[in-house]
């Protein structure tokens, strides 16, 4: 009953400073919106990385030039043209390599599309046939590009949903129509089924996928069959079964400094990397860039728990001769002492109650604003450590004050003026 008895002087003596009480957790509420606001953008932006990376399957091998455990210095030597069309074909080959379902080599430039009149910038994507299943692509309207298009050097090309969209107004339509990228006329043989989100590129639905031969000998410095040429970005290889993920790495690893011919005691000339350590290192930096957005979103709370505190010292001075009636009667000291400590946390607790509204509000307009770039998630988690750590701050200041009230001395409170 003693703790009902105080929470309801509590809420009596809050009510009788209305506008005193609201200014006072305004600092609580604001530093609590902004811990479960900021927490809910780490948590989508996580989800969305996730989630993006996810859409590839789950059975991706990355390879890229140059090794990147080794001396920046060293690897920018190293990341000079180490991988060729030939690496990826060899790759390919069920005798080198088994295991594989695709390979699909890589490279990229920006390029610009036109169409009637319209033009706009894209990332254009020089791929094998393969692309398609490599990436868990779904060719929506027409088809893939074939071996035949690559061995022909065809000028073909597949757009993603939002360009297509963008030069046709409607996709379908896109289908056979010639459009000119660089100068350069190609006809559209597909359009990709949208996927929205972000991925190696960018928007992913903002592309256009060529043959890579047709690239190399349209869109880059270097001509298929020349000396330095057939250098590419990056290899992505899907394995067939995921289980086999780390077998297949160590195969191509194997062929690979066999064809550069790399000595047993040197470093690889290249980087592998398979989905499940690209998810990883990608959480772990955005599970620690959420909790640093929660911490600094926190230091308002500490901000709200400092004005918590002066404005329970100034509650004493003005009580003082309500305690000193108080222990006169019989309270003891710790009566006091709970006394102000319960109206402390009931002040910080209801502006943590009010914070979860405010940073539900602020989640939704975040939403408005990035609606196409990740969607915030509202954790019970966030909640509960924004709301439990407004309840803490409450509690730790105003331990001060409840007992400096406490320790005043009855005589001298009855004569306090």
């Amino acid at each position: 009953m003693r703790i009902v008895e105080n929470l309801r002087m509590a809420l009596r003596s809050l009510m009788a400073r209305k506008l005193r009480t609201a200014l006072t957790m305004l600092g609580i509420i604001i530093g609590t919106g902004a811990v479960i606001a900021l927490i809910s953008v780490g948590t989508g932006a996580t989800a969305s990385i996730t989630s993006s990376i996810q859409s590839f399957g789950s059975n991706l091998v990355i390879v890229i030039p140059g090794n990147y455990n080794i001396s920046s210095q060293q690897q920018m030597t190293r990341a000079q043209g180490t991988l060729t069309l030939k690496d990826a074909e060899a790759i390919a080959d069920p005798l080198e390599v088994s295991g594989v379902a695709g390979v699909a080599p890589q490279i990229s430039t920006g390029v610009n599309l036109s169409y009637a009149g319209t033009t706009i910038s894209v990332q254009l994507i020089g791929s094998s046939q393969d692309y398609a299943l490599v990436n868990n692509r779904v060719v929506q309207y027409g088809a893939f590009f074939t071996q035949m298009d690559m061995d022909n050097y065809a000028r073909v090309v597949i757009l993603g949903a939002d360009t297509a969209a963008t030069l046709f107004g409607d996709a379908e339509s896109a289908i056979g129509q010639q459009i000119r990228i660089n100068k350069l006329n190609f006809t559209v043989l597909g359009v990709f089924e949208e996927l929205g989100g972000i991925g190696y590129y960018g928007t992913r639905d903002n592309t256009a996928v060529v043959p890579i031969t047709t690239a190399m000998r349209r869109f880059t410095s270097d001509r298929l069959g020349s000396g330095a040429s057939n250098r590419i970005n990056l290899i992505m290889v899907s394995a067939a079964d995921p289980d086999n993920i780390d077998s297949v790495s160590a195969q191509i690893t194997q062929l690979l400094r066999a064809r550069h011919s790399i000595e047993s005691d040197a470093e690889n000339d290249f980087t592998i990397s398979t989905q499940k350590d690209i998810l990883s290192s990608l959480t772990q930096i955005t599970s620690v860039l959420t909790i640093l957005l929660g911490a600094i979103a926190g230091i308002s709370l500490l901000v709200g728990g400092i004005g918590i505190m002066n404005i329970m010292l100034v509650s004493v001075t003005e009580r003082t001769r309500e305690i000193g009636i108080r222990k006169a009667v019989g309270a003891k000291r710790s009566d006091i002492l709970i006394q102000f400590l319960v109206e402390s946390v009931v002040l910080s607790f209801m502006g943590g109650l009010l914070g979860i509204l405010v940073g539900w509000i602020i989640s939704l307009i975040i939403n408005r604003i990035a609606t196409d770039i990740f969607v915030t998630v509202i954790t019970g988690s966030s909640v509960l450590m924004a709301v439990g750590f407004s309840i803490l701050v409450g509690l730790f200041f105003g331990i001060y004050p409840a007992n400096r009230a406490a320790q005043l001395n009855p005589i001298d409170a009855l004569r306090y003026e």
